[in-house]
């Protein structure tokens, strides 16, 4: 089992700092993350918090000297000394799934810190080997959605695949075109989304379009209903889920059997519960890919570590960080991303 290969790591804390980022992103929202600094013995480990609500964030820099994580641990030890801790300081995150994003941060950097304390990396610890990984570049459409950005896009770099987000603003014509470039590689429905500004409600005529338009994409979180259930006949193994998944449970309890998963470690917020559904899927043939969360600092290589030991050839939901910018560079990093010569801990850096 994987977990039991790090769960006894030794971790020695001295001091816990968190920094606040922030950036604007190319769907139009200004992202805030908060980087968790767990040091000890000479070494740092790192986290990133990425809990959406900007006001979430404030409490814990707010209360910050409250938190004494101070002292020597097993990696098991400190989850569940983390479990013992209400990281929202006596507020009620807008999400509760925020939760688990923010205790990822804190069991991510403490695995970091135990692998360099170790003098080791993720792919030594777990005895695999870091491969190249390949990504596609996930972006909404600008609004009216004409699919110029795609475009754009191709005409920047013409091997670039995507990840869209379809809404029931999506014409015949732009659904068309899209599907002409034969770049699409997932469409993500936001159907699980409840309460968010992604929400994309179940709408049947959009559903059938996107289906038929492109066969051999992956459809992601679609809302099941009675009238949007029975499009998927035939199509099952196209279906993938991402907003449930967060621990083999609730794998267990998808309305379709999956043939692939998106794996964001954010969500299962426990190192444990990230490798156990890791293992399950492993052992049930379910393909597996990573999913990113406009990560703005160390926890997008957190995912490509992860992505490079067990999905690297996947359709990873992960491009490098600057494909999120509103203006990205000309010289951005291509599909498949080489491993880095010297990795240490979790880190994925060069």
């Amino acid at each position: 089992m994987l977990y039991e290969q790090v769960s006894n790591l030794e971790i020695k804390i001295d001091e816990c700092q968190l920094t606040l980022h922030q950036r604007d992103t190319s769907s139009g929202f200004t992202r805030v993350t908060t980087v968790v600094a767990l040091t000890g013995d000479n070494e740092t480990g790192y986290g990133e918090d990425v809990t959406y609500d900007d006001d979430d964030h404030q409490p814990m820099h707010h209360s910050a000297d409250e938190l004494d994580l101070t002292g020597t641990y097993t990696l098991e030890d400190f989850s569940r000394r983390l479990s013992e801790i209400d990281l929202f300081f006596g507020t009620e995150p807008s999400q509760a799934i925020s939760r688990n994003y923010r205790q990822w941060a804190f069991e991510s950097a403490a695995l970091d810190l135990g692998l360099k304390q170790a003098n080791t990396t993720l792919s030594e610890q777990l005895d695999r080997e870091y491969q190249p990984v390949h990504f596609v570049v996930s972006t909404r459409l600008d609004d009216p959605s004409t699919g110029d950005r795609v475009i754009n896009w191709l005409d920047r770099n013409p091997d670039v695949s995507f990840k869209l987000d379809p809404t029931s603003a999506w014409t015949a014509d732009t659904i068309d075109r899209l599907a002409a470039t034969n770049a699409v590689r997932i469409l993500d429905l936001k159907g699980q989304y409840q309460g968010t500004v992604v929400d994309q409600p179940a709408d049947p005529e959009l559903y059938q379009q996107v289906i038929d338009a492109f066969p051999d994409a992956l459809i992601e979180d679609p809302a099941l209903t009675e009238e949007t259930r029975p499009l998927f006949d035939g199509h099952e193994h196209r279906v993938t889920w991402d907003y449930p998944v967060q621990s083999v449970s609730a794998v267990e309890q998808l309305p379709i059997d999956p043939e692939w998963l998106n794996i964001k470690p954010s969500r299962f917020g426990s190192v444990h519960a990230l490798f156990n559904t890791i293992d399950y899927c492993s052992k049930h043939d379910i393909q597996m890919f990573a999913g990113g969360q406009f990560e703005l600092d160390v926890g997008r290589e957190h995912i490509h570590a992860i992505a490079s030991l067990f999905y690297p050839e996947a359709p990873n939901d992960a491009a490098p960080k600057g494909y999120n910018d509103p203006n990205p560079d000309d010289d951005l990093p291509t599909s498949p991303l080489a491993p880095p010569h010297n990795p240490r801990g979790l880190s994925w850096r060069s």
